[in-house]
């Protein structure tokens, strides 16, 4: 049995993900740090198509050693898909930021991403039909005054992979690795950047998706040959290939 591996599944573009691929008979591990809507997510999946085994497991990738222990625990499983969702934001000028926030945001965005990446690849290199998609954004390729940490480490997100995706290639390895870049997304991400218990994104935001179409967008990716799915500044999605230039040592 193969299972889709998302990280930061309680919520918005992770929850519709998993739902979006439970509804191609995918079966699921859903990581977050709330175990209540884990289960409420695998109760909702299992309602829809009971044929689909959803396994749950609790992680705070905010402690790296956690990303290790998850990884490690995960070893009886056979993964097709591995993709690392989870992310936080830091809207703030520099010198105003919360130093404690940015942080725990660079131990997820960065340290346990790379972590997860890296293990997922020495493992399923070679096994055929495999995908590592990483969640950066669109501020992974475009510098955000009043979010430029966050936006730096998006754009280390889609460097490392879009790196990674060249030494796959490089290699012949059967596993693809791919990056989806999604602008403003309907879902918690921005209240929690923002600090704020409530966000109106009809009333603030000329242009946004839901998480609904970013998981679309990440099944279209998924379904494609090109490393790079990206939201453009017209908000229209693009599949293209890799956006930084690769420099080979080799």
């Amino acid at each position: 049995m193969r299972y889709t591996v998302i990280t930061g599944a309680s919520s918005g573009i992770g929850y519709e993900t998993a739902l979006a691929f439970a509804a191609r008979g995918k079966n699921l591990i859903l990581v977050a740090r709330r175990l209540d809507k884990l289960e409420e997510l695998k109760s909702t999946i299992q309602e829809i198509d009971p044929s689909v085994n959803v396994i749950v497991r609790t992680s705070d990738l905010s402690v790296t050693d956690q990303a290790y222990t998850l990884y490690s625990n995960l070893k009886e499983y056979q993964i097709e898909t591995w993709i690392n969702n989870a992310g936080l934001g830091e809207a703030s000028f520099v010198a105003e930021q919360n130093l404690d926030k940015v942080e725990t945001m660079l131990r997820v965005n960065i340290e346990s991403l790379t972590i997860l990446s890296t293990l997922y690849v020495r493992d399923y290199a070679d096994v055929e039909g495999t995908q590592l998609i990483n969640v950066s954004s669109a501020l992974g390729y475009a510098i955000a005054v009043g979010s430029v940490a966050y936006s730096a480490s998006k754009y280390y997100v889609s460097a490392f992979t879009e790196g990674l995706a060249k030494e796959l290639e490089m290699k012949g390895a059967k596993l693809k690795a791919k990056v989806l870049a999604p602008a403003i997304t309907e879902t918690e991400f921005v209240k929690k950047s923002l600090d704020t218990e409530e966000f109106d994104y009809k009333a603030n935001m000329p242009k946004y998706h839901t998480a609904k179409q970013m998981a679309g967008f990440m099944v279209d990716l998924y379904d494609n040959n090109e490393v790079v799915g990206i939201v453009d500044q017209n908000y229209d999605f693009n599949l293209r290939g890799q956006i930084y230039p690769i420099i080979s040592e080799f």
